[in-house]
């Protein structure tokens, strides 16, 4: 019985002195199912995943300052491509966690049909949007409405976050009538849904593949490590599936 129980304690101890944390940049869309990965990182490893929500863009802008960011998880492919460039990410870590999906959003029922015609109708007054400079997904809302042709016309409507999570704020408070958001943000599965949407089809925007990168800050950090390696698995993918993005 001692013997057991101090292979118990041991056997603790040991996972107690190997945990350790990690710090996470999380782009903003991603932010709600990365709050029940970590936890279950935590419960499932001992290590803690600290994690940031911002733009892809800010975020890039941060990590070339020196902020101490050890993984990344972006809107897009390019930033964590462009951080192995320059040297700021390890190579050889990179994968695709999720691709995103794009949807036109109102916080009212009935206001966006589900062929997105109140695009071109002009029932709005304004259109919010994530900086398409800084946020992926602002990008892809800008992509979409001049595939379609309706850019010139919408322009002056456009209110613009600094990311992806201030243009769901815009639109849920009423500030913005529509908005291009993340379907994760609109169909979370803890959540009812509230409002109306219309998924806009992948064949008007580029595909948002949203990649992972290991930072030269996180480079021998075990917590980071088992990380990315826990975003691989299937507890980790049941959570992001569940969220509406695709793998």
């Amino acid at each position: 019985m001692e013997a057991a129980l101090m292979l118990s304690v041991l056997s603790l101890w040991s996972s107690l002195a190997l945990a350790d944390e990690v710090q996470v940049a999380v782009a903003a869309n991603f932010a709600g199912p990365f709050q029940k990965i970590a936890a279950d990182f935590a419960s499932d490893t001992g290590h803690k995943a600290v994690a940031i929500t911002g733009s892809t863009g800010k975020f890039h802008a941060q990590i070339k300052e020196g902020a101490p960011f050890e993984v990344l998880l972006a809107a897009d492919d390019e930033t964590p491509k462009k951080l192995e460039d320059e040297g700021l990410a390890v190579k050889g870590q990179r994968f695709t966690y999720a691709k995103g999906k794009l949807v036109l959003w109102s916080s009212k029922a009935g206001v966006v049909d589900d062929k997105g015609e109140v695009l071109s109708k002009g029932g709005f007054a304004r259109l919010a949007l994530a900086n398409p400079k800084l946020a992926p997904y602002g990008a892809a809302g800008v992509e979409t409405l001049k595939t379609l042709g309706l850019y010139d016309a919408v322009a002056p409507k456009i209110v613009q976050g600094d990311n992806i999570a201030q243009a769901f704020q815009f639109v849920s408070t009423g500030n913005a009538d529509v908005g291009f958001v993340a379907l994760s943000q609109v169909a979370p599965p803890d959540k009812p849904a509230v409002g109306s949407w219309w998924v806009v089809p992948a064949r008007l925007y580029t595909p948002i593949l949203q990649d992972a990168a290991l930072l030269k800050k996180g480079e021998g950090n075990v917590a980071a490590a088992a990380l990315l390696k826990y975003l691989k698995g299937d507890k980790a993918k049941a959570i992001i599936k569940s969220y509406g993005y695709e793998l």
